[in-house]
């Protein structure tokens, strides 16, 4: 069963990088008081997810990959529903993975906007409604946070896009917390930690957490970091021990954060 938290352990931890008196450590410490409802998906929205992903245009090579992606459930916990403005964050072409899902079920009565990486984002993007997206999608995006401008830039920006009220959500590898974060990510590992932190100072407040992508094999210590593992098996043989062993594995570790902009 998965576990939703309000208060997780992580958050906790990003408390340790923000003096407890700073400004945003205290617009990230939401008592369940002051937090609005954790809505999960409707029912209606649940059906016409699972129509959308049934109606044969994604292909066989993605759907093997939802046994380690739970895009039902993943959706569900954010609370997309079928009416709802959406960003999602660099998602590739037009084919790319959840571009495939949320593009057609926003079709019918919402709006799924695509902040490429030709977008200029963090930069104004052209014509995104800022201040009026319900909802805004990172999924493993995290060259953001890394590898480019500065991470604080790319948040501010994401919570600028947002209507008050509206839902920030993040699925990304999840590094060792045991390990200060690598400010150039190799790895492509993200501390749990670091994002708190950085949503923090945007002014984010954290909703809940879900364990629906956790992957407890994942000891985050491989060769080429994150892409030894599915779906890439970066430096490893088709038909050898070194490729099974990260076959049995499968794919990363990954937290999955809900948090919102304050009204």
């Amino acid at each position: 069963m998965t576990r939703l938290k309000t208060k997780p352990l992580m958050f906790a931890l990003a408390a340790s990088f923000l003096c407890l008196s700073t400004p945003a450590y205290a617009q990230m410490s939401v008592t369940m008081k002051e937090a609005p409802q954790n809505h999960q998906m409707s029912p209606m929205g649940q059906s016409h997810l699972k129509d959308t992903m049934a109606n044969g245009h994604r292909s066989d090579r993605h759907k093997q990959r939802d046994i380690y992606r739970h895009p039902v459930e993943t959706l569900s916990f954010f609370g997309l529903e079928p009416h709802m403005t959406v960003a999602e964050i660099w998602p590739g072409g037009q084919d790319s993975w959840y571009r495939s899902i949320l593009a057609p079920y926003l079709a019918p009565k919402g709006h799924y906007i695509p902040v490429t990486k030709k977008s200029g984002f963090p930069q104004s993007v052209k014509d995104l409604p800022y201040g009026e997206v319900d909802m805004v999608m990172v999924f493993r995006a995290h060259g953001f946070i890394m590898y480019d401008d500065p991470a604080q830039d790319h948040v501010n920006a994401i919570f600028s896009m947002l209507k008050p009220g509206g839902i920030m959500t993040i699925v990304d590898h999840a590094g060792d917390e045991a390990i200060p974060q690598d400010p150039k990510g190799k790895n492509g590992y993200i501390n749990e930690s670091h994002f708190l932190t950085i949503a923090a100072k945007a002014g984010f407040k954290l909703l809940a957490e879900s364990d629906i992508n956790r992957n407890p094999k994942d000891d985050k210590n491989h060769p080429r970091g994150v892409w030894s593992l599915p779906p890439t098996l970066s430096g490893s043989l088709p038909f050898t021990d070194k490729r099974a062993a990260f076959l049995k594995i499968g794919e990363s570790d990954r937290f999955t954060l809900k948090f919102y902009k304050p009204e």
